[in-house]
């Protein structure tokens, strides 16, 4: 087990299968990374900490009554193939879809989930195409700015959703041109892994 893979385990309390799991999940990441640019190069010797750790901190900001979690614009599987792997291991009753419109990301994370053993759906639409779900958790990270995210957001709620978004330094900025559009419950916490980044936990939620 690297340095990384320890600290890892260590911060979360997760198991050795649970950090196996990563393992394969970097392995591919690296071996997929040239041909479909799932993320910038410049990271790949950063997994753990710029990908696993950033996703995986919002798991611990997850109601416990929750049942459905969708992730969307899921990309390389950030956050929400990492947080299907900690669902697998604490939480097998939760489950998890991930949106992706690119053929070949989604291709992608249906192989990396086999490969790891974990069970999520997959759906290969846009946001806004989707056939509403009515997610419990609703997350997104680097997909589109906080006004456009509530607008994907609810369609895809429930009565008692909230949503996990990760944001950068320029959030407030975000949240400011948010609030021509929306209103809405806000909590922040810090990123453990951005200078200046958050993560936004929205309760509810509605149009101006």
């Amino acid at each position: 087990m690297t340095d990384e893979a320890e600290s890892f385990q260590t911060a979360f309390n997760v198991s050795r299968e649970t950090i196996e799991r990563l393992e394969v999940f970097e392995s591919l990441l690296i071996r997929w990374n040239p041909a479909i640019n799932l993320v910038s190069k410049a990271t790949l010797s950063q997994i753990w900490d710029r990908h696993f750790t950033d996703s995986a901190q919002i798991w611990e900001l997850r109601p416990e009554s929750a049942c459905s979690w969708l992730d969307l614009g899921s990309g390389a599987g950030f956050p929400g193939l990492v947080i299907a792997v900690l669902a697998a291991e604490q939480e097998p009753g939760l489950h998890i879809a991930l949106v992706e419109s690119d053929a070949r990301k989604s291709t992608f994370l249906a192989n990396t989930a086999r490969e790891m053993g974990i069970d999520v759906t997959i759906h290969t639409e846009r946001a806004e195409n989707l056939e509403p779900q009515r997610a419990d958790i609703i997350s997104a990270r680097a997909l589109a700015p906080m006004h456009k995210l509530l607008g994907y957001a609810t369609r895809h709620r429930n009565d008692r959703s909230i949503c996990l978004f990760l944001k950068g330094a320029n959030h407030e900025s975000e949240l400011t041109e948010a609030r021509k559009y929306w209103t809405f419950d806000l909590q922040k916490t810090p990123s453990r892994t951005g200078s200046g980044g958050v993560i936004l936990k929205i309760g509810a939620f509605g149009r101006v």
